[in-house]
């Protein structure tokens, strides 16, 4: 048996202690379109920005977390380190991201022929990928 995928795309969720400055990154700065805000079952709320037709999920839960994931990326530890948006603006991108005061940890780089990338950080340490092919 295979697993039956029923959507192209995957739904990803970032729980965080920070929504406000969370909302501002992925709304504001990254420009991403807010499908919905739910309630969480057992409180808390959940909004819901489209990526294509990916969905990310950033998520404040009540009561919040004590325990932090580990900060710096990929080599830090294991686990999900960061995600991935194709873009076709990778150079504006980047420069709204810095003009808004967030870091970016890699700068601007041809990876492989064709393929450019930049990683930022959101403003709870989580690495997003931005990438550019062509």
């Amino acid at each position: 048996m295979t697993t039956d995928i029923q959507k192209n795309a995957i739904d990803i969720g970032i729980i965080t202690n920070n929504l406000e400055a969370m909302l501002s990154f992925y709304s504001e700065t990254l420009a991403l379109e807010l499908e919905a805000v739910i309630d969480m079952p057992g409180g808390g709320v959940m909004n819901r920005f489209k990526v294509g037709d990916s969905i990310v999920k950033v998520i404040e839960t009540d009561p919040q977390p004590s325990v932090e994931a580990a900060p710096g990326g990929i080599r830090a530890a294991t686990g999900y380190r960061y995600w991935t948006i194709h873009v076709n603006n990778l150079v504006e991108s980047v420069q709204k991201i810095e003009a808004d005061g967030y870091k970016v940890v890699v700068p601007i780089r041809e990876i492989r022929a064709g393929t450019t990338i930049a990683i930022v950080e959101d403003p709870d340490g989580n690495w997003v990928e931005l990438l550019q092919n062509g």
